[in-house]
């Protein structure tokens, strides 16, 4: 008896911490994706075309990619917006790297990766250990790391980048049985992410840290610590991300690389459902967050309308979440009082 209750409080218990396999938003995010797709395929046939579709898909990667890293941090009651300046330096190193060395693909990767773990574990230590905001914290590293990206850009444009990261490209390289190996790199991480927050502990701590960081600490979570890889994370797939940047792009760099790309990874994890307060979040609506923001940019951009309008839509995806996220919050307080 006293064996069965234990184990019916630990399956309530990880229910309370632990949201759905699916939710609710992210069956409506689906529900929006593929009514938009309908109507864009009506409106702008060539939208459903494979010619179409994968160029979507691969620019949906880094983001995506960074937005797995973002998830965590958000979970934890964090915010990181200097990884458009990360992205600028992982991209910028590699690039110059591989115009004067040509170094191999693998080798290419990994020094990025190594960029941009260094930077984001920068912004783990001093968020956890120096106690300050981290959006604050992140707001100037992003400066700091946008001085070292111009640095190395040094005035000019990064010119006869070799096609070593075609492999995550939009051409025929950069596919694997139609599917674009960026995307499917991104899926693979998605559903790693999502199994490691749900059923390792040191995923659950993540939600744990983010509902109450001083009661996580108190039941023996080291805070600061699994603070400081969660950031390194995100910017080893900053570094990720920052080689499909290059692939995306043409046979030079210029210093606008990652402009905006920090706003653009916030929004799809915030449409995709996860709590801007912390404790609650899935990397699967931030998938799903990313798709729906780059189907509206591309659609904008197919039905010949101003590019401003995919600002409007997004940033109306972002009201309405959050207040979605806030209304389901205040519900959630009322009835653990009533509890």
């Amino acid at each position: 008896m006293t064996s069965q209750l234990e184990q019916r409080t630990a399956t309530v218990s990880l229910k309370r911490i632990l949201p759905p396999v699916i939710t609710g938003q992210e069956i409506v995010l689906v529900a929006v994706i593929a009514v938009l797709w309908v109507l864009l395929g009506f409106f702008t046939p060539s939208f459903l075309s494979p010619g179409s579709i994968g160029p979507l898909l691969v620019a949906v990667a880094p983001v995506a990619l960074i937005g797995i890293g973002m998830t965590f941090i958000i979970i934890t009651g964090g915010i990181d917006v200097s990884v458009a300046g990360m992205t600028m330096v992982c991209a910028v190193v590699t690039a110059r790297l591989l115009v004067s060395f040509d170094i191999p693909l693998v080798l290419a990767v990994l020094v990025s990766m190594v960029v941009g773990a260094a930077l984001g574990s920068l912004n783990g230590f001093l968020v956890a250990y120096a106690r300050v905001h981290p959006i604050i914290i992140t707001f100037g590293t992003w400066n700091l790391f946008l001085f070292l990206g111009y640095r190395v850009f040094d005035s000019s444009t990064v010119n006869g980048i070799p096609d070593t990261f075609d492999v995550f490209g939009k051409g025929a390289a950069g596919s694997t049985l139609g599917v674009p190996n960026a995307f499917a790199i991104v899926v693979v991480l998605v559903v790693a992410a999502w199994w490691f927050l749900r059923y390792t502990r040191v995923g659950r701590n993540l939600y744990a840290i983010g509902g109450n960081a001083e009661a996580a600490r108190l039941t023996g979570i080291s805070v600061q610590p699994r603070l400081v890889w969660v950031y390194g994370i995100t910017g080893l797939l900053v570094g990720l991300a920052a080689c499909i940047t290059i692939a995306s792009g043409t046979s030079s760099l210029d210093q606008s690389v990652g402009n905006g790309r920090e706003l653009e990874v916030i929004a799809a994890v915030v449409i995709g459902g996860t709590s801007i307060m912390g404790g609650r979040g899935s990397v699967v609506g931030t998938l799903l967050g990313a798709l729906l923001v780059q189907t509206v940019a591309v659609g904008v951009t197919q039905l010949g309308w101003p590019s401003q309008l995919s600002r409007l839509f997004v940033g109306a995806f972002i009201i309405i979440a959050v207040g979605t996220d806030l209304v389901r919050e205040h519900a959630r307080r009322k009835a653990g009082r009533k509890s």
